[in-house]
């Protein structure tokens, strides 16, 4: 795909772009005033952590809006790569993780306001998740990255209230 220097987003792609920054702001309020300490734990029986999902957020929008310019070819493989992105390092910092996902963010608002078209579509790569031959739209993949950033900041919610009450919304 190529894109123009268009950076006016209006209709459709406005809509979008808002959508996602909700999510976004949903998933980063939730980490407010942690520590680095509590960014790392696992409050419940999964093994996710606050920073961890902002992480991996982060990586996953990067790693879908990759795909919109290059195709399949963007995608991971899965296993081990994939799992340690809900992992915070040693080296990873609470400010760091949210200041790539602020990157990342404005990367994919920027290739929204400039994708030619929305409903432009690459091939899928083979993996078991996705129906063989499929293709999704510029369109399609952002409602998939606006889904995972509100599931993820739900999940967030959930990890929260656990470290010490504090909630998103009420």
């Amino acid at each position: 795909m190529t894109t123009t220097t268009t950076t006016t987003s209006t209709g459709e792609r406005a809509d979008l772009l808002e959508s996602l920054a909700r999510h976004r702001w949903f998933l980063t309020f939730t980490v407010r005033g942690l520590s680095e300490e509590q960014a790392r734990l696992r409050p419940t029986a999964s093994a996710l952590s606050l920073g961890g999902l902002v992480k991996h957020v982060a990586t996953t929008e990067d790693q879908w809006a990759r795909f919109l310019v290059v195709g399949a070819a963007a995608m991971g493989t899965g296993g081990d790569d994939w799992a340690d992105g809900f992992t915070m390092t040693p080296e990873d910092t609470l400010e760091a993780v949210l200041a790539r996902y602020a990157e990342v963010a404005a990367r994919t608002d920027d290739l929204v306001r400039t994708l030619p078209d929305l409903g432009v579509s690459q091939a899928l790569p083979a993996a078991p998740w996705f129906e063989p031959g499929a293709r999704w739209s510029a369109r399609r993949v952002l409602l998939h990255v606006i889904a995972e950033t509100s599931q993820h900041a739900g999940h967030a919610d959930v990890l929260r209230e656990s470290i010490d009450g504090a909630r998103t919304m009420g």
